[in-house]
C-alpha cells in the first residue's frame, strides 16, 4: 500500500515582523531586549489551511495520489445521497459496504496560530530557571524579563533593572571575572560566563550567561540582549566530581589505593593511574585480562576468578602485580556487586589496595554491596554482639518489627532499602561488616 500524505490547502504565509524595539530606540538596529523575539507568527486565528485536513488513502489508478482537502462546517459534512463531499471526488463507482479505512485528523505546521515565541519564551520562565535581559545603550535603558527578577530573588516593582544591579548581586570572587559596563557599551565586549549570586534572602544560586551586541551600519555597539540560566544543580554536580577525582587521584599518588567500577568481569577498566603504575596501556588489559599480574600466577586467577565472580557475592583475592621498574607487590582486591532496585546486577565495584593498608568499606558503592550482601546471619549475629532484640532494631532503624523479621528470613531483595536502613543502624552502634579472603563477610563490635 503507498504511503498516505497529508496535503490541505495551501498554507498562507507566516507574516515576519520584527521585534519590538527597546526603550529609548528609534525602531531600527537589532531588537532590544524586550527582547529575545525575533518575529513572530501574527495570531489572526485559524484560517481556511489551519483547519483540520483529511488523510486520504492510496493513491487511485494512474499513480495520482488524492490530496486532503480542510473539513467542511459542521452542518456540511453529508452531501446528498449520503456520501461524505469528501470522498466524492473518488474515480468509479461508489463502494459497497463500509469504508473501513481509518480516516486521520492532522493540523498542518501553522495551526498553532496562539503560541507565539513570547509565549514560548514564557512557558519557558515559568519553570524559573532562565531569564532574558535588553540594553539599549542611548539611553541606558535596560529591560529584565519576569524570570530575570526570579533568578535573582528580586520583586519586579521593587527595583529598577540595571546591569550595576546585576554585578551587587555578584559573588565577591567571582565580579572580577566579569565584563565591565564600559567593555560591552564602548567595546561591545560581551563574553559567557558562569557566575555566583548572592539573593538579598542570602541564598546562593549559579548562573550561566550568554548574550549579544548589536552593532550600528557603522559598527558602533547600539545595544545588547541575552539569557541567563539557573546551572546550580549542574556545576554543583561537577564541582562534586572535580573533588572526587582529585581524592582519587591524591590516594593513587601517595599510598597507591584504586577503586574502580565494571559492567564487565573479568576488569578490564581500570584506573589510569594503576595502568600507568603497571606500565601498561588500556590495550593491554583489553588484550589480556591479567596482564598486570606476575605470569606465574595467571592459571590461579584465571580459576579463581570466574568461581569467585559466580557466586554473586563479595569476596577478595590477593593477586602479586608486576609494575613499573620490575617491581613486584601484592596487592588486595575487594571486590563487590552493586544490585538495581530490581534485583539485578549492575556492577561490580572494586577497591584495590597494598597488603599493608586497611581500607574498610566506608561509603559509596563498596559499602552499599557489602551491605547488600548480608543475610539474616549477620544481621542475628550483629544484634547478638549488641544483645538486641528485633523490636529494639526496629526502632533503631525506623523499620518495622515486620520487615525486620523478613530480613533475617532472607524475605527482603537483595537491593532493598530496608536492609540498609537495619545496616545504618547496626553501625551506628558500633558494628562492623568487613569483608574476608574467598567471600566471607565477618560481624565484629568496635
Amino acid at each position: 500500500m503507498d504511503p498516505v500524505r497529508a496535503a490541505g490547502g495551501r498554507p498562507g504565509p507566516a507574516r515576519h515582523r520584527p521585534g519590538p524595539p527597546g526603550p529609548g530606540d528609534d525602531g531600527g538596529g537589532a531588537p532590544s531586549a524586550r527582547g529575545a523575539e525575533s518575529s513572530r507568527l501574527d495570531d489572526d486565528g485559524p484560517r481556511a489551511s489551519q483547519r483540520p485536513v483529511l488523510l486520504d488513502g492510496p493513491a487511485p489508478r494512474g499513480g495520482r495520489r488524492i490530496h486532503g482537502r480542510p473539513l467542511p462546517p459542521p452542518g456540511r459534512r453529508r452531501a446528498a445521497g449520503g456520501r461524505h463531499p469528501l470522498l466524492a471526488h473518488r474515480r468509479g463507482p461508489p463502494r459497497r459496504g463500509p469504508d473501513l479505512r481509518p480516516a486521520v485528523i492532522a493540523f498542518p505546521n501553522t495551526a498553532l496560530p496562539a503560541f507565539s515565541s513570547q509565549e514560548f519564551l514564557r512557558l519557558i520562565e515559568n519553570y524559573g530557571l532562565s531569564g532574558t535581559w535588553g540594553w539599549t545603550f542611548a539611553t541606558n535603558a535596560q529591560v529584565w524579563s519576569p524570570g530575570l527578577y526570579r533568578l535573582l530573588g528580586l520583586q519586579p516593582d521593587s527595583v529598577r533593572p540595571s546591569y550595576a544591579l546585576l554585578l551587587s548581586l555578584v559573588h565577591p570572587d567571582d565580579r572580577a571575572s566579569l565584563d565591565t559596563p564600559d567593555q560591552v557599551r564602548q567595546d561591545g565586549t560581551l563574553r559567557s560566563h558562569v557566575f555566583r549570586v548572592i539573593r538579598p534572602d542570602g541564598t546562593m544560586r549559579i548562573l550561566s550567561s550568554r548574550g549579544e551586541v548589536y552593532v550600528t551600519p557603522e559598527g558602533q555597539p547600539r545595544n545588547a540582549a541575552g539569557m541567563i540560566m539557573d546551572v546550580s544543580e549542574r556545576e554543583t554536580l561537577s564541582r562534586i566530581s572535580m573533588i572526587e577525582k582529585q581524592r582519587e587521584h591524591a590516594l593513587a599518588q601517595q599510598a597507591r589505593i584504586f577503586t574502580c567500577s565494571n559492567r564487565v568481569v573479568p576488569f578490564v577498566e581500570y584506573p589510569a593511574d594503576l595502568v600507568s603504575l603497571a606500565g601498561l596501556t588500556r590495550q593491554d588489559l583489553l588484550d589480556n585480562w591479567l596482564a598486570h599480574v606476575v605470569p606465574e600466577e595467571w592459571s590461579r586467577w584465571l580459576e579463581e576468578t570466574p568461581r569467585l565472580l559466580g557466586t554473586g557475592k563479595p569476596f577478595i583475592t590477593r593477586p602479586t602485580l608486576k609494575l613499573v621498574d620490575g617491581e613486584r607487590a601484592r596487592f588486595r582486591y575487594t571486590v563487590v556487586p552493586v544490585y538495581e532496585s530490581d534485583g539485578s546486577l549492575s556492577s561490580w565495584t572494586a577497591a584495590i589496595t597494598p597488603m599493608e593498608t586497611h581500607m574498610a568499606a566506608s561509603g559509596g558503592e563498596l559499602q552499599q554491596g557489602l551491605e547488600q550482601n548480608l543475610d539474616g546471619g549477620h544481621l542475628r549475629a550483629a544484634r547478638a554482639l549488641l544483645g538486641w532484640s528485633m523490636m529494639e532494631l526496629a526502632q533503631a532503624s525506623g523499620l518495622s518489627f515486620s520487615t525486620v523479621r523478613r530480613l533475617e528470613d532472607n524475605g527482603e531483595a537483595t537491593a532493598s532499602r530496608s536492609r540498609h536502613a537495619a545496616a545504618a543502624a547496626l553501625r551506628a552502634a558500633g558494628i562492623r561488616f568487613s569483608l574476608l579472603d574467598g567471600n566471607t563477610i565477618a560481624v565484629a563490635k568496635l
